[in-house]
């Protein structure tokens, strides 16, 4: 097994991994360490809810836990970096579905031409002209 960086939000952590071509297999103990879940009697659980399993088999094989697996059974998306041994887990649909119903774009930072950083939620309450430009 491998170190096998996982960011979920703002909080990255290592996991002991392996990688099995395109998949990616998580040591069990890594993943209650780092994103505070738990698989057990067919229920994906951490510390204030469950989730029940379809397949369990399908997410666990040979005592590790399958990123991707992982990732679909809490409704998440999942970009992944093989070369890099990194993972991102985004939001899930219904935070995704919550964030464009309330029509409010995530905050951001970007420097303006004089190099100074302004972040959107600074300007919150205010009309923004947000004027982008790329060379391709």
């Amino acid at each position: 097994m491998e170190a096998f960086t996982i960011i979920d939000g703002d909080k990255a952590a290592a996991v002991n991994a392996r990688r099995d071509g395109d998949h990616v297999w998580l040591d069990p103990a890594g993943v209650k360490d780092a994103l505070g879940w738990e698989i057990h009697d067919g229920l994906l659980c951490n510390d204030s809810m469950c989730i029940p399993l379809d397949n369990e088999a399908s997410l666990v094989r040979d005592g590790a836990i399958g990123l991707a697996g992982l990732a679909a059974a809490m409704d998440r998306a999942l970009a992944v970096d093989l070369d890099e041994r990194a993972a991102f887990l985004g939001g899930s649909a219904r935070e995704r579905s919550q964030a464009l119903a309330a029509q409010q774009a995530p905050d951001f930072a970007l420097p303006d031409l004089a190099g100074r950083t302004h972040t959107l939620g600074e300007h919150r309450g205010k009309k923004v002209l947000l004027v982008a430009w790329a060379s391709w």
